[in-house]
Formats: structure tokens, C-alpha cells, sequence
């Protein structure tokens, strides 16, 4: 790997670990089809620590929300009992939506590591992808909508984010999918998903940091791989709040036909070699 290929990566990373277009499937297919070879070690550790730029830049943009999520459940200790106030019935949401990747996680690892390694998969799930994010765009649009994220929203929102642990399909895009589908509006389900994303990408990083430490490649990669890591840190802070802004007042269709058309040129090009 080169400064190059760990900036240009970065910034894929920065980019659509939030955008809902799945970062797992362009850092699977841009080498892919830019016919780079990358090392397997070298590739591993450059994975895992530009996700934890990305998560570091989602801290730092809902640093506030967490703030206050903390204070409520530092009130109910102090207490000793429960109080129905918003910060800390979201508390509990996010919760509940991290239990089912907490239980299917591990289980499911060797599957998305044999998915990530075959462009097939990925061209395939990216459909996924696609069909997803326009049911979802348009169920929207017939129904009433809330606010209000409920443990039932939270759990159905989380298994909707274990099946985006396999490339291709978004992981943001799966959590706002299912937040509209359980007829959330779209900042609310975006919002949900962003910050659900911070104890998952939290957990597979540390799960991926036991197998870190024992790569012969980390000392020697970190200067080639830092720079990426901070551009993905600032490139997934400008994500975040552009499509935060973005789905207030934008269909998600755009990202839905990017999706499809990635996806399809994907199965083509493997078609035709």
C-alpha cells in the first residue's frame, strides 16, 4: 500500500461509512477494479483503524447528544430509579438496537470475511442495497411519522443493522431504512442510525483489535496508513452533517439508484471476465 492508495482510501471510507452506499463494498471493489494488490495484513490493518477515524468523527459530531446521554444515566444511579425523560428512554433504545449485533456478531464473522473477499457478493448486496433504500423512500411518503425512537423501533432498527454487516449492504442505509420503515421521520431514523452506529463500529473494531495486535505489519504500516486515517476522520465529519442536512428535504432514491447502478456494472464487468 502507498500514501496514495491510504489517502484515496480514506476518503472512500470518510465518505460512505455514512452516506448510505456502503463503505465495506467500494473498499472491496475499488482495489478490485483499480487492480491493485493490496497485502492481505497490510489491507486488515488499514481496514480497521480508518473505521476508527470514522467512528471518532460520529463521536465528535453527536458529542453533545452523548453528553446528555450520559447525564441521564449518571441522574438514574445517583437515584435509583427510572425516569421516563427522553435522554434516557433513547439511552435505553440504543440499547436495545445493539443487542442483536452483539448477538449475531461473532457468529456471523467468517461469513462476511468470505463475503468481503468475493466482488460477486458485493455487486449482489449493493442491489440489496438499492431496493431497500427505495421501499423505504417511498413508504415514507403515505404515512404519518413520529419522532420518537421506541424499544420496539430500537430492536427492529438493530436487526436490520446485523444483516448490513455483510459488504455491499449499507450499513447507515439498512438503520435509516428500518427507522422509516417503523414510520420514524427521516432526521429522527437518521439520527437513530448514526448514533447506533457508534457502539457497533465500537465493538467490531475491538473485536478486529485482538487480531491487530498480532499482525508483523502494524508497526511498520502506521506512517503509510495515518494519513488515511485522518482524512477519513474529516471527510466522515463534512458526511455526516451534509446528509443530515441532506435528508431533511431529499428523497433517498439518488442514493437507491447509485446503489443500483454500482451494483449492476459490478455483475456485468464479472459477467463479461
Amino acid at each position: 500500500m502507498t500514501i496514495f492508495q491510504s489517502i484515496l482510501l480514506g476518503i472512500v471510507q470518510g465518505l460512505t461509512e455514512f452516506i448510505p452506499i456502503s463503505s465495506s463494498a467500494h473498499l472491496a471493489l475499488l482495489p478490485y477494479f483499480l487492480g491493485w494488490r493490496l497485502q492481505p495484513d497490510l489491507a486488515f490493518v488499514f481496514d480497521v483503524l480508518v473505521q476508527f477515524a470514522t467512528l471518532g468523527a460520529v463521536i465528535v459530531y453527536y458529542a453533545k447528544d452523548l453528553w446528555q446521554l450520559a447525564l441521564s444515566f449518571i441522574n438514574v444511579l445517583k437515584k435509583r430509579r427510572i425516569e421516563e425523560n427522553s435522554d434516557f428512554i433513547l439511552l435505553m433504545a440504543l440499547i436495545v438496537g445493539t443487542l442483536p449485533i452483539v448477538v449475531f456478531g461473532l457468529p456471523l464473522k467468517k461469513y462476511v470475511v468470505a463475503a468481503f473477499n468475493s466482488p460477486l457478493f458485493v455487486g449482489a448486496a449493493l442491489l440489496i442495497t438499492a431496493l431497500l433504500l427505495f421501499l423505504a423512500d417511498s413508504f415514507t411518503k403515505t404515512r404519518p411519522t413520529h419522532s420518537t425512537v421506541t424499544i420496539h423501533n430500537a430492536l427492529v432498527i438493530g436487526l436490520f443493522q446485523v444483516v448490513a454487516a455483510f459488504p455491499g449492504i449499507s450499513r447507515s442505509g439498512a438503520a435509516i431504512s428500518g427507522g422509516l420503515f417503523q414510520k420514524l421521520d427521516r432526521s429522527s431514523a437518521t439520527r437513530f442510525a448514526f448514533l447506533l452506529s457508534i457502539p457497533a463500529l465500537t465493538g467490531a473494531g475491538l473485536v478486529s483489535l485482538l487480531d491487530l495486535f498480532k499482525s508483523p505489519q502494524l508497526l511498520r504500516a502506521i506512517p503509510i496508513i495515518l494519513p488515511g486515517f485522518v482524512i477519513a476522520f474529516i471527510v466522515g465529519l463534512f458526511s455526516i452533517h451534509w446528509l443530515v442536512k441532506y435528508v431533511q428535504n431529499h428523497s433517498l432514491k439518488l442514493f437507491s439508484a447509485y446503489c443500483l447502478i454500482i451494483g449492476l456494472f459490478t455483475l456485468g464487468f464479472l459477467y463479461f471476465h
